[in-house]
């Protein structure tokens, strides 16, 4: 598939996600779950994948265990793990590459811009930004791996990360499945999936510029 035809297509399927994921549990029924599985652990666990629709995909599947299209408990617990193993599988990367990434320049494959404002944000705010930053687009794909690329402890990362994972998709899903069929929230859906994008982007993008501007301690 040529690039721009992916580009679009990448495109459509985030604003329109809720078509494609109730065609795709049409068509394929329980399948969903693996495909679900998939999406959050790729976008949480690897570095080239953070354009992947990681909220707007917790609250369609929120609305679609509202109607009974797909089950809340098995969902939440599915989309959880995923979250969970995917930053760890992140985190071993950073650990295992180190300070090489640094020498990285940006590419089709590396965003390097999104790197340096996770890595502002750690330097600034240590743990807690795996936390914040799972609700921050991009961000949230690099947070896990500056903790690697920072030596901070598997114990410790894992704490955060559990409790970063667990305020992630329960608060999302949960949306989802409360207030995903309101008529008035259905047929602005496009707008609310580029709130969840371009809010948090805009208060990550804030937080790092502020972040690397704070005198070193």
């Amino acid at each position: 598939m040529p690039a721009m035809e992916l580009i679009t297509f990448l495109i459509d399927f985030i604003l329109h996600i809720d078509r494609h994921l109730e065609v795709f549990v049409t068509n394929n029924g329980t399948w969903v779950y693996a495909l679900l599985f998939l999406i959050i652990f790729v976008e949480t666990g690897l570095v080239v994948m953070p354009f992947l629709p990681g909220d707007s995909l917790l609250f369609v599947v929120g609305a679609m265990c509202g109607v009974g299209l797909m089950d809340y408990g098995l969902s939440m617990a599915l989309l959880l793990t995923a979250a969970v193993a995917g930053n760890q599988t992140n985190y071993t990367i950073g650990r295992y590459l180190g300070h090489k990434v640094f020498a990285w320049e940006d590419s089709r494959f590396f965003n390097r811009r999104a790197f340096d404002q996770a890595h502002a944000f750690y330097e600034r705010y240590g743990g807690v930004t795996l936390v914040a930053a799972r609700f921050m687009p991009f961000v949230r794909t690099f947070a896990p791996f500056v903790a690697g690329v920072a030596q901070m402890t598997r114990r410790k990362f894992t704490f955060f990360d559990v409790t970063g994972g667990a305020l992630w998709v329960g608060s999302i899903v949960t949306a989802g499945y409360f207030f995903g069929n309101i008529p008035w929230v259905k047929s602005n859906l496009e707008k609310i999936i580029w709130g969840l994008i371009l809010v948090p982007g805009a208060l990550a993008a804030y937080g790092s510029w502020k972040a690397s501007r704070a005198p070193q301690a």
